[in-house]
């Protein structure tokens, strides 16, 4: 039998790699782009291919903590590829032992394993929460209680963990092992826990967000966290916080836990750790390091280059005060926000977050959604991000600046009244 010949298809003839239509380019459509390319960056500013300029109040989702092209954190970073920039966990890495000595000391933790993602960090606190149920509870087949609403990451038993219908379709059958409460409802807590634990020990840990984000920016409540405390310790089940996106300042505090006066037995971190470079931490307290060699591992976790970054970030928090300046901002923005809802009463319903993770609302019976409004803003000149379908999330760099703050709410404004 005779092949066509067919040099441009790339197999697209039998339906391999090309195949598709409607494939605009070499790159898996995981995401719907929006149709701008950022070349340049600046602080809290970004530039595209034309050259027009933006004010980022997305920071690589709650990631780029010095906005872009830090010049210490570039210096930092050009030093530590002069030296080294990667070696194998089977060594010793200065940098990393550094960084962790810092995550402790900042922190309710005692020990640190480094990664390279949130999801990444939230899998090994998976891990971590199953050997404990065995070991320490003495359970077959563990469960670990997470909230409705809640976002842990997009591999698949932080997937399992995500209490979110619309990020599971299509990926079935999900990890076993998980349950879900309602968020900041004690009564659905206490329920499910009881339910569970009705014929002995089943419960291995609860993994909660300090504030939910990708759930709708959405603050934890005091009283409830205390409660997941008092039942945890009483019932010796972790308590395991993903501060993934409220850590490392982003709300005024260096942990969104300073926010409930509670500690956790363990937490995960991200995002704003790497100020835009690819780090996670799994930090725990003595009574969850349980791990032992061989348990868990990653080639690139906690290497140089990323440590370095990590270290740098660290140093930025406290030397340029940005704790108080999250603060200070924060409540400018939140009142930025709260100015605009007053003026759109008909669409908008609040304002919710703390720090630099705030979300603007909008009603339900309102035809406005937050994609709308994110796609509008672009034209603004202004970047955001949504949190869900009704709720337009704003995560800037921790650098932004007061007049910077007045510019987002002036462009926000613009876009509200042109689409409303």
């Amino acid at each position: 039998m005779e092949l066509v010949d067919a040099p441009h298809s790339k197999c697209g003839t039998f339906g391999f790699v090309g195949s598709s239509p409607t494939a605009p380019t070499p790159l898996m459509q995981t995401y719907k782009r929006l149709p701008i390319s950022l070349v340049k960056g600046q602080g809290a500013w970004v530039w595209d291919d034309k050259g027009k300029k933006y004010i980022d109040a997305v920071a690589g989702i709650a990631t780029c903590t010095l906005g872009h092209s830090d010049r210490k954190l570039r210096k930092a970073l050009i030093n530590q590829l002069r030296k080294i920039q990667h070696v194998s966990n089977l060594y010793q890495i200065p940098e990393q032992e550094e960084l962790a000595k810092w995550l402790i000391k900042k922190s309710c933790a005692d020990s640190a394993f480094f990664c390279n993602s949130g999801a990444e960090a939230n899998e090994a606190a998976i891990k971590l929460a199953r050997k404990y149920g065995h070991k320490e509870r003495q359970i077959d087949r563990p469960v670990i209680l997470c909230a409705n609403g809640s976002f842990h990451g997009r591999t698949l038993a932080a997937l399992s963990a995500t209490g979110q219908e619309k990020y599971h379709e299509g990926f079935k059958p999900l990890v076993e092992g998980f349950a879900f409460f309602k968020f900041n409802d004690s009564a659905s807590f206490q329920e499910l826990h009881d339910q569970i634990e009705a014929n002995g020990p089943r419960i291995a840990a609860v993994l909660i967000e300090p504030i939910q984000g990708e759930g709708g920016i959405r603050p934890g409540n005091k009283k409830f966290f205390k409660l997941l405390r008092d039942i945890c310790t009483k019932n010796k089940i972790l308590l395991i916080f993903d501060e993934v996106q409220s850590g490392m300042g982003r709300t005024g505090r260096l942990w969104g836990y300073q926010n409930l006066e509670v500690e956790p037995d363990a937490l995960t971190i991200a995002k704003g750790l790497g100020g835009g470079h690819a780090i996670g931490a799994l930090l725990v307290k003595n009574n969850a390091n349980i791990f032992e060699p061989g348990d868990h591992a990653s080639t690139f976790g906690g290497n140089p280059f990323a440590c370095r970054a990590g270290l740098t970030i660290a140093k930025a928090i406290e030397e340029r005060n940005l704790l108080e300046e999250t603060l200070s901002r924060g409540k400018q923005l939140r009142e930025g926000l709260q100015s605009i809802v007053k003026d759109h009463l008909d669409h908008l319903e609040e304002v919710r977050g703390i720090g630099l993770i705030q979300g603007l609302v909008i009603k339900n019976q309102s035809d406005l959604t937050s994609q709308i409004i994110v796609e509008e803003a672009i034209n603004q000149g202004l970047l955001i991000i949504s949190a869900g379908q009704k709720v337009v999330r704003m995560v800037p760099p921790l650098v932004i600046t007061k007049r910077q703050v007045d510019f987002i709410i002036d462009r926000l404004s613009k876009t509200l009244v042109n689409i409303i």
